[in-house]
């Protein structure tokens, strides 16, 4: 290195370096064995050499990128000129932030190719066959908006061996009472509206019900707000401690199914904690699905409260991927809120809409 040069990191050979001089730097810094990757920063100058052909000509067997202050093109590539070697470049940017960024992508990539794939389970419980012959009656529905009804989409469910908590129609504010006195309290009355999606919001929930006579006044109110829309009213037993958490699929018309995991309840909406996986999802996909959330730590076991069962939570996620993967009419389904708690993981309220599938050509130009 020419006098004057810093060792200590940025290297920095001042602007008397030659060309040769410098390849053989980086020659020496990539046979370092703690050295993985480089990136070799250049001000071409009258006084160095050609430091952009000592680039190209340096043999170097680990990731490099190069920065060239002063070039026009944002990126270009560097043909290496070794003797032998087949039709090799490196990328040299024109700015080191965005040459950081690049590699700091690419080591990303390397990491998600070389990570365990894991396996996609085969639930032999799985009634595929019942699935598909209850979506086809649905679909075949006259007047059907594709929403499953109660009963339909704890069946659906129920073919996948996913847990819903039982709901129990009470057709009469009676029947509610006796229903909530055989279950035991506390209990929840929900109210089973067309096209109603948040139902909190709209107050079509009684929660924490611990007496017949709170059961009835529920059930009261619940039919005086709704009157004619009102297609039913369930009672459920009250699930109580854990995380909330949603669980489901969404329909992406380019790529396939989505599974959607995330903080649920009354939180989903304004937390926004959310992450998707393609289906269908292996175990190693739905560990990481559960551990990408921000709000994970809950789930994990956060400041002395005890994690969730994370096994039960990993078998809804492969369950409901495995529902995805095999009907692709569901175009939309919510498990919202899902409890997750030490004991196992308890879907209390469930959605789930049906369209025609219709297979497309993701290379097809067309008007949104």
């Amino acid at each position: 290195m020419p006098d004057g040069s810093n060792l200590n990191g940025p290297v920095d050979t001042t602007a008397a370096v030659s060309g040769e001089a410098f390849r053989q730097c980086l020659e020496l810094l990539a046979a370092e064995a703690d050295v993985q990757a480089m990136i070799a920063l250049v001000l071409p100058t009258a006084a160095t050499g050609d430091l952009v052909t000592a680039i190209g000509a340096a043999a170097v067997p680990i990731p490099m990128a190069a920065v060239v202050l002063g070039q026009q093109e944002s990126v270009r590539l560097i043909p290496k000129i070794r003797p032998g070697t087949g039709p090799e470049t490196v990328p040299a940017y024109s700015y080191p932030e965005t040459a950081v960024a690049a590699l700091a992508r690419a080591a990303a990539y390397g990491d998600w190719q070389t990570a365990p794939r894991g396996q996609v389970p085969s639930f032999p419980d799985v009634r595929a066959a019942d699935a598909r012959a209850l979506v086809r009656k649905v679909l075949a529905r006259e007047g059907a908006d594709g929403w499953l009804l109660p009963g339909e989409t704890a069946e659906l469910l129920r073919c996948y061996g996913i847990p819903l908590v039982e709901l129990i129609p009470a057709p009469t504010e009676d029947a509610a009472a006796d229903a909530a006195h055989e279950l035991g309290y506390p209990v929840v009355l929900k109210a089973d509206v067309p096209g109603l999606v948040h139902k909190t919001e709209a107050g079509a929930v009684g929660v924490d019900l611990r007496s017949e006579s709170e059961v009835r006044r529920a059930y009261r109110e619940l039919t005086d707000r709704f009157g004619a829309r009102l297609r039913g009213i369930l009672l459920q037993p009250m699930i109580t401690g854990g995380t909330e958490v949603i669980a489901g699929v969404a329909d992406d018309r380019m790529f396939g199914p989505l599974v959607v995991f995330g903080l649920g309840g009354v939180a989903t909406g304004v937390l926004a904690d959310h992450a998707a996986r393609l289906a269908p999802l292996t175990d190693v996909d739905a560990d990481r699905l559960i551990r990408s959330l921000r709000s994970a730590p809950l789930l994990l076991g956060y400041r002395g409260r005890p994690a969730a069962d994370l096994h039960a939570l990993r078998d809804l996620l492969l369950r409901v991927s495995r529902l995805a993967d095999d009907l692709p009419d569901v175009t939309e389904l919510d498990l919202n809120p899902v409890i997750a708690r030490p004991d196992g993981v308890f879907a209390v309220d469930a959605r789930i809409k049906l369209a025609p599938h219709e297979p497309q050509d993701p290379f097809l130009r067309k008007l949104r």
